[in-house]
């Protein structure tokens, strides 16, 4: 099967099956974390924040505030 039938196959499932489908998906990466590459741009974000001198945090609670409440 081409990846271009199988995306055709996904899109045509009704919004509740593609919604299972996107969760067993993410399950069973997320159950092989080692085997999920991480993209040379995750690390080098991480490793400018790491070396950051001032990091500044934001509570979770305080980002949902900006995210929410801007709306």
């Amino acid at each position: 099967m081409s990846d271009s039938t199988l995306r055709d196959d996904v899109l045509r499932l009704p919004p509740d099956e593609r919604l299972q489908l996107v969760e067993d998906l993410w399950d069973s990466l997320a159950a092989e974390p080692s085997q999920v590459p991480i993209p040379d741009w995750h690390r080098d974000a991480l490793e400018r924040r790491l070396a950051d001198p001032n990091p500044q945090f934001v509570s979770a609670e305080e980002m949902r505030a900006r995210l929410f409440n801007d709306q």
